[in-house]
C-alpha cells in the first residue's frame, strides 16, 4: 500500500529544462505562423499525448515527441512562477 502521508521530491535536471523550453519556444512559434492558436495546441498535446495537436511545420511535431509531457509542463510551471514572482517568496 503506498504512503500517501509525506511529500515526494522530484529532482530536475536544468538541462532537460533548458531543451523543454526551447521546444516549447520553436512549436509555439511554428502553430502561430501555420495560423493555430498555440496555447489551446499544446494544451490539447500535453492532456492526450496526441501529437496530431500539433503541426508537422518546421519539425515542430517530431521536436516535441523528444520532449516528456511532464517536462513540458515543468517548464510551463517555471515560466508562470518567475512571471507571477512567486519565486521570491
Amino acid at each position: 500500500m503506498e504512503d500517501f502521508g509525506s511529500t515526494r521530491f522530484i529532482q530536475i535536471d536544468s538541462e532537460q529544462v533548458t531543451g523543454a523550453q526551447m521546444v516549447l519556444t520553436t512549436v509555439y512559434d511554428a502553430l502561430l505562423q501555420k495560423g493555430y492558436n498555440p496555447v489551446n495546441q499544446i494544451v490539447g498535446y500535453i492532456m492526450s499525448g496526441d501529437p496530431t495537436f500539433i503541426t508537422s511545420y518546421n519539425g515542430a511535431r517530431s521536436l516535441i515527441m523528444k520532449v516528456e509531457r511532464d517536462e513540458l509542463v515543468e517548464e510551463l510551471l517555471r515560466a508562470y512562477i518567475a512571471n507571477k514572482h512567486w519565486d521570491q517568496v
